[in-house]
């Protein structure tokens, strides 16, 4: 009852307004499964249905401004994962004689570190097809469900190139290199344990095949690069998310990607098996979930949540951040924080105290939003696009509830909890 009489007097939106947003999520989560042919030919006629539903309250009731805003942050995410997938498409790296879990492990590794380099979107993009092609003769739903774990998510916590919510911070006064001062352990010590993990899983793999078929395809190692004039290309994506404001940012994200598009041979993109399939259904999907979360938002911080201490908010951040899309939820969070303080984002002189005498919490935060982005498919913009590449490449993935029950409980949450016991529960 206090959280209801709270609700309405801080104008946070009814309650019933959260309805889109949870019926997008179980459409997500078992259209594949309970209605698969439907739902294969319908599901951005769902998403779009349940996003102008959502955004004709907002304008009904007056509500123009958050949603003005989530339209700006969703052209700016698909402007980047769009022109990040056509880019990447374009660069073709031909593996052979690489599935061994060794070299697989030190594949993901480096695939982390480059996150903070080009993103974990532009890592994703770039990365996932030759981990496709270079385990192909035994690859499962655990290899794929790693990478989105490792070179999506955990792997880009040093920078804020790294993960959207980083970015965001960085946007609102958070220095540059405080994140790889401050974030580094948690980075360290959730990659480490994950590594772990799937070193012992991709050998059980490894070693369930044939003698003969192992070394027949881990023999002479080769790898080949083509297309690699892209990489100015993903440079003037990356110039243009650090550098340009909102419209110049886009423009020149689009003008890389249509460079990169008719100056790439067609046999590289043939090569990659490419196609506009899999960034059509995020970019549908996406409008949806961008569209029916602002209630949510809203009613996050109209009705915060009683945080109290660091390990407080790196749960509820990260809870949020697996189903409301980590980015926005870390800025729901950190204007929490500064609230409690009696600061406000919007002055920088009070983000740069806030940095100064609350690194903790905003350490909580941050790792909140980047290692709970792994929890689901939807929690980080590339989680979703991975599993579209997979798939459109004949690979089975886990289902949406899959993921969840295989893999993030009872692999990535034990991280989680032991990042929690290391760095905030004492």
């Amino acid at each position: 009852m206090t959280l209801i009489l709270a609700s309405i007097t801080s104008g946070a939106p009814p309650t019933w307004t959260l309805v889109p947003f949870v019926l997008l999520l179980v459409c997500v989560a078992l259209g594949p499964i309970a209605f698969p042919r439907f739902w294969g030919l319908r599901y951005h006629l769902v998403a779009a249905g349940l996003g102008l539903f959502t955004a004709g309250y907002l304008v009904v009731t007056g509500r123009i401004a958050p949603m003005a805003h989530a339209a700006e942050e969703y052209i700016g995410f698909i402007a980047l994962i769009g022109s990040l997938y056509v880019v990447a498409g374009g660069i073709h790296i031909r593996v052979s004689g690489e599935a061994t879990p060794k070299v697989n492990t030190v594949y993901l590794l480096v695939g982390a570190v480059l996150s903070n380099i080009i993103g974990t979107t532009g890592a994703s993009m770039l990365l996932v097809r030759p981990w496709v092609r270079m385990n192909k003769y035994r690859i499962t739903a655990f290899h794929i469900v790693f990478f989105i774990f490792v070179v999506s998510n955990v792997g880009g916590c040093l920078t804020p190139i790294g993960d959207p919510p980083l970015f965001i911070g960085y946007l609102k006064g958070v220095p540059f290199w405080w994140n790889i001062e401050h974030l580094a352990s948690g980075w360290a010590l959730s990659l480490t344990l994950l590594l772990t993990v799937f070193f012992f899983l991709d050998r059980a793999n490894f070693l369930r095949a044939p003698k003969a078929v192992r070394e027949k395809e881990t023999a002479h190692e080769t790898w080949e690069f083509r297309g690699l004039h892209n990489i100015v290309f993903i440079a003037l994506i990356l110039f243009a998310v650090l550098q340009l404001p909102m419209w110049w940012r886009e423009l020149l994200m689009l003008v890389a990607a249509l460079a990169s598009w008719f100056t790439t041979r067609r046999e590289i993109h043939q090569a990659n098996d490419f196609d506009f399939h899999p960034l059509k259904e995020v970019a549908w999907l996406f409008a949806g979930i961008f569209a029916t979360m602002i209630p949510a938002l809203q009613y996050l911080q109209a009705v915060p949540p009683p945080l109290t201490s660091p390990g407080a908010f790196y749960w509820a951040t990260g809870s949020l951040s697996a189903l409301l899309d980590n980015a926005p939820t870390y800025l729901a969070f950190f204007v929490t924080a500064l609230s409690g303080q009696h600061l406000s984002i919007d002055s920088p002189a009070d983000v740069a105290l806030f940095v100064k005498d609350h690194a903790i919490t905003l350490r909580a935060i941050s790792l909140g939003a980047v290692l709970f982005g792994a929890m689901t498919y939807i929690g980080n913009g590339p989680n979703f696009m991975v599993k579209s590449i997979a798939e459109h490449a004949k690979v089975r993935t886990p289902t949406f509830f899959g993921y969840i029950f295989r893999f993030a409980l009872p692999i990535l949450l034990p991280v989680l909890i032991i990042v929690w016991l290391v760095l905030f529960a004492f």
